[in-house]
């Protein structure tokens, strides 16, 4: 547990094109945890833009995230998070040693009708409450 004085803990979610599962479980870490913990994501080949399903599927959550853009991984970024969170992005995601792993084992929102994206979605946001719980 954090403690009066000590820097936020800070997460790093990644999976291959920063443009859905990482995106959303950003958006829901920020959104439910605000500032008590550092949020990052980002992707090992990104894409040109997020998936417009995840999008979607936040926006009805009250979760805006249609202005983040796709960002590259950054091997400086990785060394300044306390956790980096990998979603099905394999061998694609770097590891570095030292660091907190965590892989969730998510299905890939691209190409997924909404409703599966909303499943998605759900699955995430459990285990972003999860994240929360342990963390502070």
């Amino acid at each position: 547990m954090p403690t009066e004085g000590k820097e936020a803990p800070s997460v790093l979610f990644m999976c291959v094109h920063n443009a859905g599962r990482s995106q959303m479980a950003a958006g829901l870490l920020k959104n439910l945890a605000g500032n008590r913990i550092k949020v990052f994501s980002a992707g090992s080949k990104p894409s040109n833009e997020l998936n417009p399903a995840a999008v979607e599927a936040m926006g009805e959550i009250g979760i805006d995230i249609s202005q983040n853009m796709p960002m590259q991984f950054d091997e400086n970024l990785m060394e300044k998070v306390d956790i980096v969170i990998t979603m099905g992005c394999g061998d694609a995601c770097p590891i570095l040693p030292g660091k907190s792993y965590l892989d969730w084992q998510l299905d890939d929102p691209a190409n997924q009708k909404i409703e599966k994206v909303r499943e998605i979605r759900d699955q995430i946001e459990r285990k972003v409450c999860l994240l929360i719980e342990e963390l502070l």
